[in-house]
């Protein structure tokens, strides 16, 4: 259904001059009914002048009437009335201190998201397609100095739009028969394998840690230690007790008194001391 010009001006002046209930204003104008509800208790669009529609030639007194009778009817424009056309949607708008980001961001997705095609890359990012295959190509003039990171951290996309694309990338890549997309390098482990408790296949049976699979699925008694653990010990330390200490040997008494009294003199050297 068309709009009339200027939509809430003419709700103003609908609220204001007609019985029209808030539900046949709303779908007139192309608003919300609480919005309408909004402007009859002056919370919207207060000091708005309003904007006769019949003074316009957009509608006839003779139209409000009948829909004020009845309020089940819609009101309908006036035929030959001219229309605002719809706007269409601009292209998305970078600011100027975010662009040297996107060459990282587009680097980014070519690698982490191969199955998104350049349309959608470009309408994510806002960029064009020659960047994007310069990027996937590596010949961009800057290439060597690029590092790939995610565009949600940026500020260049939104976390919603990105899982919009890839879905429908997926989904567009099933019904083609292909196989799931590979990102480069090494990927995240899934949510279902993280909640899932299950062990990852490079863990499985304890190959190439040397741990027995037996004691890594939990079988035997958990005390005592692997086999090749006790037969690697015994080696290197031996099963000879260890030795006993030897029993201290019985040391003679020793005379104190014997330190301290200092031999008698014989009695020629006192005389000849006293001479």
């Amino acid at each position: 259904m068309p709009q009339p010009l200027m939509p809430k001006a003419t709700a103003v002046w609908l609220v204001d001059n007609t019985t029209l209930t808030f539900d046949q204003i709303a779908e007139f104008v192309g608003l919300h009914p609480l919005e309408v509800s909004g402007i009859a208790d002056g919370e919207v669009a207060q000091g708005m002048k309003g904007f006769d529609p019949i003074a316009n030639n957009q509608l006839t007194r003779e139209e409000i009437e009948r829909c004020e009778q009845d309020s089940t009817r819609r009101l309908n424009i006036k035929k030959g009335v001219s229309t605002p056309e719809a706007k269409k949607k601009a292209p998305r708008y970078t600011p100027l201190s975010k662009r040297q980001d996107r060459p990282a961001a587009i680097a980014w997705l070519v690698r982490n998201h191969p199955e998104l095609a350049d349309a959608q890359i470009s309408k994510l990012l806002g960029t064009t397609k020659q960047t994007i295959q310069a990027i996937r190509d590596k010949t961009h003039w800057n290439s060597s100095n690029i590092q790939p990171v995610d565009p949600v951290a940026l500020g260049l996309c939104r976390q919603v739009d990105l899982d919009a694309a890839v879905k429908l990338a997926a989904e567009r890549r099933a019904k083609e028969g292909g196989p799931p997309p590979q990102p480069a390098g090494a990927g995240l482990m899934s949510t279902e394998e993280s909640l899932g408790g299950g062990t990852p296949s490079g863990f499985a049976g304890g190959d190439g840690f040397g741990v027995d699979a037996s004691s890594a699925s939990g079988g035997g008694d958990a005390s005592e230690p692997p086999r090749d653990v006790a037969d690697a010990a015994a080696a290197l330390f031996g099963d000879s007790p260890e030795p006993e200490p030897e029993a201290e040997q019985d040391a003679e008494p020793v005379d104190v008194d014997a330190l301290f009294n200092l031999p008698e003199k014989p009695a020629e050297d006192e005389d000849q001391e006293q001479h």
